[in-house]
Order: C-alpha cells, then sequence, then structure tokens
C-alpha cells in the first residue's frame, strides 16, 4: 500500500468549468422546523415488528448521530412518559429515599459528555447471515454518538446516604415490561449519567424521554431509557434480561452473566455497499470506538490484511466516543479486501472473524467486535466479505 500524496490528488482536477446562472426566484420562507434537502435520503432502518431502528453510518459525516437517526431497540414499545408528572425514585438501601421530579433532577450540577452507544447485538446479521449485499447500516448499524447532558448518579446518590452495605443498583423502566438491569456501584460512581438532553435538546422519545441512565463504554442494553426507579442492593436482582440474555458464554461451557464493557472496535463506512469505486484517487474512511477509553490507532488494509498502514485519526479523540479515521488510496482496477483493525489506549487490539469466534461457542454473538471486511471488484463495485 502506497500513501496517496495531494499532487496526485489534484492532478486532473483543474479543467474549464463554468458555474451555471445563479437562481432569481425567491425561496421559500423560514419554518419553525428546518428539514432537510429532499435530496438528502437519510433515515433509519427498521425492522419488521418494529424493534429495532438502525443508522445510516454510510450517509454520515463526522462523529456526531443526528437525534432522529441514533439507533434504537426496545423490548416492551416506546411508553408516552408526562414530564409533569415525571418522577424518579431512589431507594433500597439508602438513609434517605427520595421522588425527584424532572425539575429536581435539573437543580443538580450538569455535565455535558459526548458518548457512543451500542447496542450489544450491534453486528449479529452479519455474524449468523451474511449477505454480500449488506451496507455499512446492515452490519454494524447499531451503533450511534451523541453529545449527552445530565446529572452523575453519584451526585443523586450523594444526597440520598448510600448505606455500606450497597454495592448494587437496580435501574428499572417505565416500560411495559419494567424492564430492569443491575449495575456494579463502582461504574456508577466512575460516569454514570441520569441523561435528560442530547444534542442540545430534551431526549427524543425513543431514547428514553425524559431520563434515561448512560453508562459510558457499556453495552447498550444497560443504559435503562424512560426511568423508573433506581434500587440501591447488596448484590444483583438477577433480572430476567441479565440472565436469560446479554449473557456470554466462553468455549469452556461457563457463563458469565455480568460482562458489560464494549470491546475496541472499527468499521468502514466508504466504500462499502452499494458504492461504486472509480479509478484513481478515493478516501477510505471509517469510525473506531472503545468502551476502555481512547482510540489510539487504526491501520487500514487493501489486501485483505496482508499490508497494513496507519490511518489518520480526525481530532478531537474521546475517551467512549466514536473517532473518525481516514486514508487515501488510488484504485487502480485491482480487486481488493478493504479492512480496518483498531487498537485503543490500553492496548487492546480489534480481533480478527477467527479470533473472536475461537473466544466464545456457536451462536454467541453478544459484543462483536471482529474485523470486517469488504471486497471491491475491478469494474469498482464494493460488496461485504463474507466469511472474513
Amino acid at each position: 500500500m502506497e500513501r496517496v500524496n495531494r499532487r496526485a490528488v489534484l492532478t486532473g482536477l483543474a479543467v474549464a468549468a463554468v458555474p451555471p446562472p445563479a437562481g432569481r426566484a425567491p425561496g421559500d420562507p423560514a419554518s419553525p422546523h428546518s428539514t432537510r434537502s429532499p435530496a438528502s435520503l437519510l433515515e433509519r432502518h427498521v425492522d419488521a415488528v418494529g424493534q429495532n431502528a438502525t443508522t445510516p453510518l454510510q450517509e454520515l459525516s463526522g462523529t456526531l448521530t443526528p437525534s432522529d437517526l441514533h439507533f434504537s431497540r426496545h423490548h416492551f414499545g416506546t411508553p408516552a412518559v408526562d414530564p409533569t408528572t415525571y418522577e424518579l425514585f431512589v431507594h433500597g438501601l439508602v438513609g434517605r429515599p427520595m421522588a425527584l421530579t424532572l425539575d429536581d433532577l435539573k437543580r443538580f450540577p450538569s455535565r455535558c459528555r459526548i458518548y457512543f452507544i451500542e447496542c450489544a447485538g450491534n453486528g449479529a446479521g452479519a455474524f449468523h447471515r451474511p449477505r454480500a449485499t449488506m451496507s455499512a447500516q446492515a452490519v454494524d448499524g447499531a451503533t450511534s454518538n451523541s453529545e449527552w447532558v445530565g446529572v452523575p448518579v453519584a451526585s443523586v446518590l450523594a444526597e440520598s446516604g448510600v448505606r455500606p452495605e450497597a454495592s448494587w443498583l437496580l435501574a428499572e423502566s417505565l416500560d411495559a415490561g419494567r424492564y430492569a438491569r443491575s449495575i456494579p456501584l463502582g461504574k456508577v460512581y466512575d460516569d454514570a449519567l441520569l441523561a435528560y438532553a442530547q444534542n442540545g435538546e430534551p431526549l427524543r422519545t425513543e431514547q428514553g424521554f425524559p431520563v434515561r441512565l448512560l453508562l459510558p463504554g457499556w453495552e447498550g442494553s444497560a443504559s435503562v431509557k424512560w426511568l423508573r426507579r433506581l434500587e440501591l442492593l447488596s448484590r444483583p436482582a438477577m433480572t430476567r434480561h441479565e440472565t436469560a440474555r446479554y449473557t456470554d458464554v466462553t468455549p469452556d461451557g461457563k457463563i458469565h452473566p455480568f460482562e458489560f464493557v464494549m470491546g475496541v472496535k472499527s468499521t468502514l463506512t466508504h466504500p462499502t455497499y452499494p458504492q461504486v469505486v472509480a479509478r484513481g484517487w478515493t478516501e477510505i474512511r471509517g469510525l473506531a470506538w472503545s468502551g476502555h477509553g481512547r482510540i489510539a490507532r487504526v491501520d487500514v488494509s487493501t489486501d485483505g490484511g496482508v499490508s497494513w498502514m496507519p490511518a489518520e485519526l480526525d481530532a478531537p479523540v474521546l475517551s467512549k466516543a466514536h473517532t473518525r479515521f481516514r486514508l487515501g488510496w488510488t484504485f487502480e482496477g485491482e480487486a481488493a479486501v478493504l479492512m480496518s483493525r483498531a487498537v485503543d489506549e490500553a492496548g487492546n487490539v480489534q480481533p480478527t472473524l477467527e479470533q473472536f469466534k475461537a473466544s466464545r461457542p456457536p451462536g454467541n454473538d453478544y459484543r462483536n467486535n471482529a474485523i470486517r471486511a469488504w471486497r471491491v471488484a475491478p469494474d469498482g463495485q464494493v460488496t461485504f466479505a463474507t466469511g472474513l
């Protein structure tokens, strides 16, 4: 692989051009809610049962995901919660049980942070039923990155007076199934947020309005939405969704019910299916993230992993957030296999598909961070590389 220099990019671009005449007719007036251009067909893909909606990664620029395109996953539908009557209950092993309104929460000192959220099952479709005609959205669209505003959970617990014997927190939802997860207090005191705003506006309904739990770097299923109560416990509650689901099984048959951290991962967003690469210079682009902290490096291969080149990381590189990477490449009509491999600040390296499969028994696909691959045919057509 050879780096592409600036001169190669500009060669052939300096051609005579005459700009079209400027429009003279008045345009549309301003509206209370701005809309995208009709030419920008950006939308999530929603599954047949309306339970999952994925982000069009291949259509987005930068690292922040527009709120209306943030991926969504629910188990019991989206509840309608009245913010004027909303209360969050804090109870259990505390000295002072509390019922906090939304206004009460907003009186606490707030924090503004950028974090990714990723579904623990992201990539499951490509893992079990890979198809050459899968887009980046179909492969890895269950991850999004937003700016969140909220209250550190630790601040609320300080007011309630957590008793010494408490070591777990049960977070329960207002949804129809009372979805609930047990969270170790170590994580709660580290960086957990009670988020009430996203990308400058109140949470969207599907993102947990009016308040959700946010656990940076952990699987999205633990960041309980439409938060109803926080109960302090001396041991995990062993709810249905942390026993029957979201549990790892290793090849030795052992069950690991409380594995939360999303491993270091990257995925290409350009070029991917159904894009076609024109001969000449192009830019390979993608996203990288890790639940362990910042991305330290991303390497890109155009020959199926035989050789690698370091990609450029776009600043700022934030902890537990999406990072953009890019590498210039000249496509000369030869068949190619594109891959990316991320490394985080803790030294974790994104595994190959074979390494990922070897770490768990068949069928266990939670937190799939294996390297993805894309084939480029001699005519430039890009397809998802199954089996690599």
